[in-house]
């Protein structure tokens, strides 16, 4: 018999390892002294160690592991999960990769001109949202702001107390006959006349950064929202968004806005 110290030695995984495939039942150990609990092994176990190992490090998990152990070696099945591994394996290397691309990207920039981006810009998804809002199509956009706090206070008044206000957005959308402004608070009561029920679909991937303060300097953001996608070879998917997190105050200097632009792969 092994103790735990030499088998986790010759197998080259800690105690912890061991003990955690025991409670897991993918391990157990040939003889547990019941006074001590002291674990020892049957070096004939360490075929089966080995086999462990060797999917961990495919990085299959437990449940699949134990499946496998469970049924034998079966090399169709293997080979199926082999082919799902391999898929994970290749978007994990590609989203390795870009993200060296992107780190490459911003330490050439930093050196370069010395200096950061003004906002953070990430990439995340989106979920769906319905909307209690108003839609509304404006020449240009000078005249988006004399559209959407009326309309956010125009929702907020119907709505009254009836229903919890909240997740303030507009999404703006170019079409061939000026901006269409959709103005809404995320609503999940029932469609009113004075009203439209709009449905923002979920995305699987949008470039995001926070805008802090006022409004008159949000094109600047928008605008290292758009250079980012460039940079990243990405392409628009969809009207872009703005989530108001924080719009209070009358200045707008604690005013805290999310920019949202759907992208895809190009």
């Amino acid at each position: 018999m092994l103790s735990i110290g030499a088998f986790a030695q010759i197998g080259q995984v800690t105690h912890r390892m061991l003990r955690h495939w025991d409670t897991a039942g993918l391990l157990v150990p040939a003889h547990v002294d019941e006074f001590s609990g002291y674990r020892s092994y049957d070096p004939s176990q360490l075929e089966r160690l080995h086999r462990i190992v060797a999917l961990r490090q495919l990085g299959f998990g437990l449940d699949d592991i134990s499946a496998i152990l469970e049924r034998g070696v079966d090399a169709e099945r293997i080979a199926t999960l082999l082919r799902i591994r391999r898929a994970e394996v290749e978007q994990e290397h590609r989203i390795a990769a870009e993200r060296l691309v992107d780190v490459e990207r911003r330490l050439h920039l930093i050196e370069r001109e010395k200096h950061m981006s003004r906002i953070e810009i990430i990439d995340k998804p989106l979920p769906a949202v319905r909307l209690a809002a108003i839609r509304t199509i404006v020449a240009d956009q000078p005249a988006v702001a004399g559209v959407v706090g009326p309309a956010f206070d125009a929702i907020a008044e119907i709505i009254g107390d009836a229903h919890s206000l909240s997740t303030p957005i507009a999404e703006y959308e170019t079409l061939d006959d000026g901006l269409q402004v959709i103005v809404g608070y995320a609503y999940t009561g029932p469609a009113r006349d004075e009203f439209e029920i709009i449905e923002l679909p979920a995305t699987a991937e949008a470039v995001c950064g926070i805008h802090l303060g006022s409004m008159e300097h949000i094109s600047e953001s928008w605008q290292a929202i758009h250079t980012e996608i460039f940079a990243r070879g990405l392409v628009h998917d969809g009207p872009c968004r703005e989530l108001y997190v924080r719009a209070v105050s009358e200045d707008q200097s604690d005013w805290v806005t999310e920019l949202q632009q759907p992208v895809r792969r190009s």
